[in-house]
């Protein structure tokens, strides 16, 4: 079992007074204090001791401290700079610690690769709530040695995640996301595991890269489009909301009809491969 010296209140409290810091809501900290949790998260990682680990949000390092026992490598990324003399005490005691300062959604995929020594091949974190969606879909569109992602997020978030066509909770989101990724597993975490304790539930989720889902002539970007102009006005038809946001009706109901798909057809039901098909079409027509 995998565990942390400061997945406690107590222990976190203390290393926290040591460097004369506190939380920031500002930056959604909420430390983890739960090594049952930790030990969950650990055992979805399925790490074997070569991977090269990317971590965002590390805060005072709590769940670094149990992945850094497990992985050849751990490189983190930290938006608060008054966390930065925690971290370079971690880096002191772990060789194998490496971390960088700055935003993650700025900090490209060759800074991190420099840091990391080569491509993180397993994400695992303690996301920032206000952002982790985004982090999520931007690490597995710009970081394709990336095989999966364990992470912790609200749990509005996991549900759209994770969420079905025909699901209140599916949207463009999750079938960009589809992209690149299905979640494959995942179990939640109540408020009283942080500290302070959040005034929302939490979920971890489990994603993994699949590979094939978008044939390789055919750029991801331009289906990201499609699903986008799909969902735009989400209480049309899927025709209303594609031909007011950039596609034309002739060509619109060609790759319908091609497709099988209604034009009266609303974008939550279609699944990711419907997207991709409706793609294709609408690039052999244009």
């Amino acid at each position: 079992m995998t565990t942390s010296p400061l997945a406690n209140p107590t222990a976190t409290r203390e290393l926290l007074e040591e460097f004369g810091l506190a939380t920031k809501h500002r930056l959604g900290q909420n430390f983890l204090i739960d090594n049952h949790v930790i030990e969950r998260i650990c055992e979805l990682a399925e790490l074997a001791g070569d991977e090269r680990v990317l971590e965002v949000g590390p805060g005072c390092g709590t769940l670094t401290l149990a992945l850094l026992q497990e992985a050849a490598c751990v490189t983190s990324i930290e938006a608060d700079p008054e966390l930065e003399p925690v971290l370079d005490a971690h880096a002191a005691d772990y060789a194998n610690f490496r971390f960088i300062m700055g935003d993650a959604l700025k900090v490209t995929p060759e800074q991190i690769e420099q840091a990391a020594g080569g491509e993180p091949t397993v994400f695992v974190a303690n996301l920032p709530y206000n952002v982790a969606a985004t982090i999520i879909l931007q690490f597995f569109q710009t970081m394709p040695a990336l095989k999966r992602a364990v992470v912790m997020v609200q749990k509005e978030v996991a549900d759209r995640i994770a969420a079905v066509p025909g699901n209140k909770t599916y949207g463009g989101y999750t079938a960009k996301l589809g992209l690149y990724a299905q979640v494959t597993g995942r179990f939640e975490v109540p408020p009283r595991c942080f500290m302070p304790a959040p005034h929302v539930d939490s979920a971890v989720v489990r994603i993994d890269r699949v590979d094939g889902v978008v044939p390789e002539e055919l750029d991801r970007e331009f289906v990201a489009c499609v699903i986008d102009a799909a969902f735009a006005q989400r209480r049309k038809t899927i025709r209303n909301s594609m031909s007011a946001n950039g596609f034309a009706k002739d060509v619109l109901d060609a790759a319908f009809e091609a497709c099988g798909i209604a034009p009266t057809t609303r974008a939550e039901t279609l699944d990711v491969a419907d997207f991709v098909r409706l793609a294709q079409e609408l690039i052999h027509d244009a």
